[in-house]
């Protein structure tokens, strides 16, 4: 058995394999696509109204809610938030 690990932290393994950055990516990507369904329902907001609201097709629409597809702009989640009448925050820390 590999003991190299042995008391080091998650991220430290991550970040020695060379998949933080990945893990990272799509941890977010997922809780941004569960934000956005959650005020949809909230919203009662299809996903057809959604997209209207945004002015953007149906389809960037379902990769903007796919959890595993970390591919996302910074102007759809700006249509997104405009559209659910909510503010987008970026971060860095």
């Amino acid at each position: 058995m590999n003991q190299a690990h042995i008391g080091s932290d998650f991220e430290e393994f991550l970040t020695e394999e060379g998949l933080r950055a990945e893990v990272q990516a799509l941890a977010v990507k997922k809780l941004l696509a569960f934000r956005i369904a959650q005020l949809m329902k909230k919203e009662k907001l299809t996903k057809d109204a959604l997209a209207k609201r945004m002015k953007t097709s149906r389809a960037a629409l379902e990769r903007l809610l796919d959890p595993g597809n970390p591919s996302v702009t910074l102007v759809t989640l700006g249509k997104a938030a405009c559209a659910l009448k909510c503010k987008l925050r970026v971060e860095l820390s």
